[in-house]
């Protein structure tokens, strides 16, 4: 069973869930994002998103690690979506269990905003009046060419 996966299919919440659920969990949790149709004030159509897979899935399995490290009796899958995706559909599904509540969210918290900063997935936004190869997920870089360059590529 794969806890990290990047696919250009649709994302079974449950298939995810399940990998996490063990009798000593108390709690799971899960962060499912989704296409939102405004940005900063503009309507999306759709977007479209492109990783380096492999890199990808690494970079997945290494936030699992950390989590491991932070919080010793978590367990951890994360399952990020590539290619078209319309307005509402399932980008990202990360669940987390843990014996303890506390300690699920935080971790699923972690695993989101390391997900942004660490991981090689980029995204190009069709909105009403145009498209823009938006870039890094933390919106920090533009990605004109459609794919991370120079020092950029990891």
């Amino acid at each position: 069973m794969k806890f990290f996966t990047i696919t250009d299919r649709p994302i079974s919440i449950e298939e995810v869930v399940h990998k996490v659920i063990r009798p000593e969990a108390g709690a799971v949790t899960t962060f499912i994002g989704t296409v939102r149709e405004l940005t900063n004030g503009k309507r999306t159509l759709f977007l479209q998103y492109e990783a380096y897979v492999s890199m990808a899935e690494k970079m997945l399995a290494q936030i699992g690690t950390e989590i491991k490290e932070r919080w010793p009796e978590a367990e951890v899958a994360i399952t990020h979506r590539i290619g078209r995706l319309e307005i509402s559909d399932i980008a990202v599904v990360i669940a987390v269990s843990t014996p303890h509540r506390k300690d699920a969210y935080e971790a699923n918290r972690y695993a989101i905003e390391r997900i942004k900063q660490i991981v090689p997935i980029w995204k190009k936004e069709y909105w009403e009046d145009g498209t823009e190869w938006v870039g890094n997920q933390l919106e920090t870089k533009a990605y004109p060419t459609g794919k991370p360059e120079g020092e950029d590529v990891v």
